[in-house]
């Protein structure tokens, strides 16, 4: 006999096998979902990886280039224009050829008032126009180089604005070294150093070598900074240091800073500066020595001549030995036009057969050492251009050459120190550049 608790009438039980269908479907159409997802994002994840492996790698030093700046702008968005101004051409000229208002001309020279005088653009100096890089090429800004170093920026766009700049210069040292065959002046020449070069070391040794007087087999060596922007020499910087060999002797110029102010000393500290000059002039040749029975080119007789004659192309100028006051001014006969200087109580000088005086050479004219007081000619008794230079000691002639002339200050004590440094450097340079068999002018 069944147990009619434990099995229950098949009409009362639950559509089992309904829901089991039902439950089933769900779960499926779940998985499903989620396994066409998580296919998805497998399919974009490789395809990603693939994608960056099929890409060529870049090379490490490759990098973005740089924008290109000139004149502290950068130029790359704007139409480039380079020239030199023209005879005739002014800045009012020049923009207006590129599509620049009167108005906006007359703005910027306002503007430019207490920063740059705008009639003082010169012919042959370069300028830069930045202009918009379309049809209508309308300057934007206009760079004007008033030198190799320093240039205007006239902005000349939405915002009038002007202002100075400076190029950045690069120092380079040199060394040039040769023997003298005639003179100085070719000497460098055979070298190709630059024509500033011979004039700079002249003047360094004006007090104390007569460079008309040098002699075939003399020697120079010197240590000097040239300048360079963007590439380009724009000159000689400073001679650092010398060395001249006249006659055998070595003098040595070394430079250095004393009381703010550059200068040259030897190496023994003394001044290369002197009271008075080696020359009135800066190149030419002696002609005709201080003597006491010449024979007079003119009156061919037998006479003094207290002086000394250089010879040089009319018009050459000639410079005041020393600093003083012009006592005399005058044509004065034989001796043509003449400059007579008062230099102390002692020394005088006097510049003879002139063809000219400089401006405000006129007596009691206060003159400075260097200072071009006139210029050679043939004035007087002459029988051609050259300078009569005469010196007087308390009033009697003796010879130019011989003066033993007093130095200026020496390095002071204190900064001895500091000036061995220097000279102990510049010296073991100029000796390590023994003059060689073939000239140079070399980098250091």
């Amino acid at each position: 006999m069944h147990n009619t608790s434990t099995f229950a009438p098949l009409k009362n039980r639950k559509p089992v096998k309904k829901y089991c269908m039902k439950f089933f479907t769900r779960r499926r159409i779940i998985e499903a979902v989620v396994i066409v997802v998580v296919a998805l994002l497998l399919v974009v994840t490789v395809d990603y990886y693939m994608s960056a492996l099929r890409k060529s790698p870049l090379p490490e030093n490759t990098y973005l280039p740089e924008p290109r700046i000139e004149y502290g702008i950068v130029v790359d968005s704007f139409y480039v224009v380079k020239d030199v101004v023209k005879a005739n051409e002014n800045l009012s000229t020049i923009l207006m050829n590129y599509n620049t208002s009167m108005i906006t001309i007359e703005q910027l020279v306002t503007k430019a008032a207490g920063i740059f005088d705008v009639r003082k653009i010169r012919a042959g100096n370069k300028y830069t126009i930045l202009c918009s890089n379309d049809s209508l090429r309308k300057a934007e800004y206009f760079i004007y180089e008033n030198n190799p170093t320093e240039y205007v920026v006239f902005e000349t766009g939405d915002s009038l604005h002007v202002h100075l700049g400076q190029k950045e210069v690069e120092v380079r040292i040199k060394t040039a070294s040769n023997k003298i065959s005639s003179s100085l002046w070719n000497a460098m020449a055979e070298i190709s150093a630059s024509p500033n070069l011979t004039v700079e070391l002249s003047e360094i040794y004006a007090w104390t070598i007569d460079f008309y007087a040098i002699q075939k087999g003399d020697n120079f060596t010197a240590i000097y900074e040239e300048l360079f922007v963007g590439g380009e020499s724009i000159g000689l910087g400073n001679i650092l240091s010398a060395r001249f060999n006249s006659g055998g002797k070595d003098n040595f110029a070394f430079r250095f800073d004393q009381d703010n102010k550059p200068d040259y000393f030897d190496d023994k500290g003394q001044s290369l500066r002197r009271a008075f000059l080696k020359s009135p002039l800066k190149f030419s040749r002696i002609s005709s020595h201080f003597s006491n029975s010449r024979l007079h080119p003119v009156l061919r007789i037998r006479r003094p001549h207290h002086g000394v004659d250089y010879a040089a192309p009319k018009g050459t100028p000639v410079h005041s030995i020393g600093s003083g006051t012009v006592v005399e001014a005058r044509y004065a006969g034989g001796a043509g036009r003449m400059i007579k200087i008062k230099h102390n109580s002692t020394y005088a000088t006097a510049y003879l057969h002139l063809s000219g005086y400089a401006k405000g050479i006129n007596r009691g004219s206060h003159v400075q050492q260097g200072q071009v007081i006139g210029y050679v000619g043939s004035s007087g008794l002459s029988t051609g251009p050259h300078l009569d230079f005469r010196f007087y000691k308390n009033g009697t002639p003796i010879d130019p050459l011989k003066v033993e002339s007093p130095p200026a200050l020496p390095v002071k004590k204190e900064l001895a120190d500091s000036f061995n440094q220097i000279k102990l450097v510049q010296f073991r340079k100029l000796d390590s550049l023994n003059i060689p068999e073939k000239q140079t002018v070399r980098p250091i």
